[in-house]
């Protein structure tokens, strides 16, 4: 396993001023201009294509370590060299393929040197390098797209956001079509998370794997940029995972796990029309100064499934703040109700919500039992395949995997604020009103 580390650019820029002149001066001038392009120059340590003889090449890291840069940069190396090069580019879907692999900053066509840009074609779906070489886009969320066409290499984008339900048959296909060529690989670049497909590439004995850091690639990023993220983030599970680009597992004991909710997981809902009963939990902080206030959107299908359709927490919010989310969150989804914890001050939370003027009928609820407790009955509707997930919601799914059977919280941060307003909200459609209070405002 490979780690990150300084790039020959930084070591050159690190020579004393005479030193430097001295080496551009021994350059003619396609040789300097050729300086902007001569990647292994540039990349740092973890850019950089492993030893040995590998199937597929990992590059499990946080955002912004330039995992899109090296496999397009790797692709372009095969093409350059190979007029026979046969590629696929696989990403979670065919818009992100185009927008991020091909047209994007780090793309390929940003990156390939006057005279040796490829040709896009939209129509075909295929890029064509001056020297014959050729790529196609594919989108993960087809796998059968992938069955029949042969390739000779492959470069796969944030393997870890592709389709659950569908990612393990996407790269099978892709997989059994590499019979190209003397030496067929694929590349796989992503930030972690515990999805199926990842583990599965990590437990393989042909698949070598760099990881990295988002401030591995620090002499590329904005100041600002590292510090705020810093600031933000830290050492909490969701920085953990998408800087730090640690792939964060199983508490022991959680009533959620990472591939329970991976199993619950459908695409992003796309509008409002076609459930029965739409729902906005809320759990209001103590203060502004503390806890998020955690705010979720759930509603009920016809065949008695429920989708969680949005997770529009409000961060560090005073109680204005935080009600005018979700007046606008109500609003937005058309919801029914919104269900409140009413603990941290019943008046208090009827009032702000009054003044957001929230015409919807709102009920007021008090916690008898502590968090996990609550939660455990809705985590059971998840194990009954009672609940699925329309789309990722990170920071959401982070705290449902901290709350432990028999009572505790793992973090991350001090309270599953989002958490219990998923919990609310699940219990207001499926288990029941248990006989609290409803306030009518508006």
């Amino acid at each position: 396993m490979s780690k990150a580390g300084d790039s020959r650019a930084e070591i050159l820029l690190g020579l004393p001023r005479h030193e430097r002149a001295a080496l551009l001066a021994g350059m003619d001038q396609r040789q300097q201009l050729a300086l902007r392009h001569h990647w292994r120059l540039w990349a740092h340590a973890g850019q950089l294509p492993p030893p040995g003889d590998w199937l597929a090449w990992l590059i499990l890291a946080g955002r912004g370590f330039g995992k899109t840069r090296a496999g397009a940069e790797w692709v372009r190396a095969i093409a350059e060299a190979d007029p026979q090069a046969r590629i696929a580019l696989v990403g979670a879907s065919l818009g992100e393929a185009r927008s991020v692999m091909v047209e994007g900053e780090s793309g390929l066509l940003a990156l390939a040197p006057r005279g040796k840009r490829p040709r896009f074609e939209p129509s075909k779906r295929q890029l064509r390098w001056p020297n014959g070489a050729q790529a196609t886009l594919y989108s993960a969320g087809e796998p059968e797209s992938l069955r029949g066409p042969q390739h000779s290499h492959a470069w796969c984008d944030e393997i870890a956001k592709w389709d659950s339900a569908r990612a393990q048959s996407a790269w099978d296909n892709l997989l059994l079509g590499l019979r190209l060529g003397e030496r067929a690989q694929a590349v796989a670049t992503t930030t972690p998370r515990a999805v199926p497909l990842l583990k599965r590439l990590l437990d393989h004995p042909q698949v070598a794997v760099t990881r990295g850091r988002t401030f591995d690639n620090k002499a590329n990023l904005p100041p600002r940029f590292i510090a705020a993220v810093r600031r933000e983030y830290g050492r909490s599970a969701l920085g953990r995972q998408e800087l730090d680009g640690e792939l964060i597992t199983d508490i022991e004991g959680a009533l959620w796990t990472r591939a329970l909710l991976e199993a619950c997981r459908d695409a992003a809902a796309s509008g409002t029309d076609g459930w029965a009963r739409v729902v906005v939990g809320v759990d209001p902080p103590a203060s502004s100064a503390g806890d998020a206030c955690g705010i979720v959107v759930c509603a009920l299908a016809g065949d008695g499934t429920a989708r969680v359709l949005a997770d529009a927490s409000a961060e560090k919010a005073s109680p204005e703040r935080w009600a005018r989310a979700v007046a606008r969150t109500a609003q937005g989804w058309q919801a029914d109700r919104v269900v409140a914890e009413a603990n941290q001050g019943g008046a208090m939370v009827e009032s702000v919500l009054r003044a957001a003027d929230l015409a919807l009928p709102v009920r007021l609820v008090h916690a008898r039992q502590g968090k996990s407790a609550r939660a455990e009955p809705v985590a059971a509707l998840y194990e009954a395949g009672r609940v699925r997930h329309a789309g990722q919601f990170p920071a959401l799914e982070d705290q449902l995997c901290g709350l432990l059977a028999g009572g505790g919280y793992h973090g991350p941060g001090r309270s599953p604020d989002r958490a219990d307003a998923l919990v609310w909200a699940l219990t207001e459609l499926m288990l029941g009103r248990q006989g609290a209070p409803r306030v009518w405002l508006g």
